[in-house]
């Protein structure tokens, strides 16, 4: 019996929701035929069959989650026994670590951490046809329990008791076991690690409940990628120091420049158009070739230099955010930017991205001026450094020579990880994403 499990697609996958099986059970299924659609952080796949068989059992049903790596249906021969194929977990032995570690051990349902708006999405569980393993006491809740405190922190029963035991922040330990939760070898390690005197800690604010006892509202399931914004965006906020500045650029011949490229690639076979988010995304990627300190990450010991300069593209869709990445953007004209540009956007609205369509940037930027925004912060995109948000290009009287003259000004603000980037660093980069916009020519060489 051959076990179906739940890919990962990307690094900041944890888990996946069965949206709709595409097969039934006792189905007839090849090779690469599509067995199931899920929802992950980023974007809807299609899980596909690995071998040929008939679709004996499905585990996970529609509309639960499961984590990366579990077990979501089982495809085999028609007439074997779906015994072969998930034997009945081993009795507890004295740890629940060793018990939680062997193979065959069915994992324990999950679901999802409340969060903050009230909503709460499915649970998931594993839907074994197996034999279940034989009832335990109070520990096997616990491990459940460990599974949803904490924002998504997995660790055993035992390994959690003795962190607590010891004052350990178990968010700070790497956990080893399977699906990286935390056992009791990780606690022992820790514990032999000298440990920093702890700051003083205060009590927290209490939560500030979403909804009024008995208010009238209308509860939405957050989507696996709003989780994953909520999350990322929350953790960027509290661990980077974020600094910000703003520029003003003039964009009169930038927007000149644009007019006559498209007007010349009209008469091509396959004509292209360029937009202003083109021409920003060729000047801050040759801005980053002369400033590669803007294109690094922070590792809490080490500035990381990346040797690629991949900007990230912020494209806004119904179920929330995506950042598609445009590789070696240095190294691409306008017009190869322009359809790399198109190409993704279209990919995103259409949920056709794939995996290498939005992992690997180094740099993102987030244009909100097709709707009339004229300045804004953004939040960074981690693990990276830096993100640089596009206003809208108004006309605007400025004084050039003694007179004043309507130009076209456009504002962009950086976001910057105060802990890599200094504020006067900044600066300079966005000096010289300005020069390069206000003289745009020098891109096309």
């Amino acid at each position: 019996m051959n076990k179906v499990t739940m890919p990962k697609m990307g690094d900041t996958m944890e888990e996946g929701k069965i949206l709709n099986w595409l097969k039934k059970e006792g189905d007839t299924v090849n090779k690469g035929d599509a067995l199931a659609e899920v929802e992950t952080d980023k974007v809807n796949i299609e899980v596909e069959a690995f071998v040929s068989g008939v679709l004996r059992k499905i585990l996970i049903p529609e509309g639960q989650s499961a984590p990366v790596g579990a077990d979501i249906a089982l495809v085999g021969d028609a007439n074997e026994p779906l015994e072969q194929a998930a034997p009945k977990a081993p009795a507890q032995a004295a740890t629940p670590d060793r018990a939680s570690a062997q193979p065959g051990a069915a994992p324990a349902p999950m679901r999802e951490a409340p969060r903050v708006s009230g909503a709460e999405a499915p649970a998931g569980g594993n839907g074994r046809a197996a034999p279940a393993p034989a009832p335990q006491p109070q520990p096997v809740a616990q491990a459940r329990a460990s599974a949803i405190e904490g924002e998504r922190i997995f660790i055993s029963p035992i390994a959690r008791r003795i962190a607590a035991e010891h004052n350990l922040d178990i968010s700070q330990i790497q956990g080893t076991g399977p699906n990286g939760r935390i056992i009791r070898d990780d606690v022992e390690t820790a514990l032999r690690q000298p440990q920093a005197t702890p700051a003083p800690t205060f009590a927290p604010a209490p939560a500030i409940a979403a909804a009024q006892p008995g208010e009238d509202v209308t509860v939405v399931p957050l989507t696996q990628m709003r989780k994953t914004i909520a999350r990322r965006l929350s953790a960027s906020m509290q661990q980077a120091p974020h600094f910000y500045v703003t520029m003003a650029i003039d964009m009169t011949k930038a927007t000149a420049l644009r007019n006559q490229i498209n007007d010349f690639t009209q008469t091509e076979k396959e004509p292209i158009k360029i937009s202003f988010n083109d021409l920003v995304t060729k000047a801050v990627a040759l801005a980053l070739v002369r400033m590669p300190e803007i294109n690094v990450s922070f590792d809490g010991e080490n500035l990381l230099f990346k040797q690629h300069i991949n900007i990230g593209l912020a494209v806004a869709l119904e179920q929330g955010l995506i950042v598609p990445v445009v590789r070696d953007a240095d190294r691409k004209g306008i017009l190869e930017i322009a359809r790399e540009s198109r190409r993704l956007i279209d990919a995103a609205h259409n949920n056709k991205l794939k995996p290498e369509d939005f992992q690997g940037g180094t740099f993102s930027i987030s244009n909100m001026g097709m709707y009339g925004v004229e300045e804004f912060t953004a939040v960074i995109n981690p693990p990276e450094s830096a993100i640089l948000a596009v206003g809208a290009i108004t006309p605007t009287p400025v004084v050039i020579d003694g007179q004043v003259v309507v130009r076209d000004r456009m504002k962009v603000t950086v976001s910057i990880d105060h802990r890599a980037i200094d504020g006067a660093t900044a600066a300079r980069f966005l000096q010289e994403v300005k020069r390069l916009l206000e003289e745009p020519m020098g891109m096309l060489v």
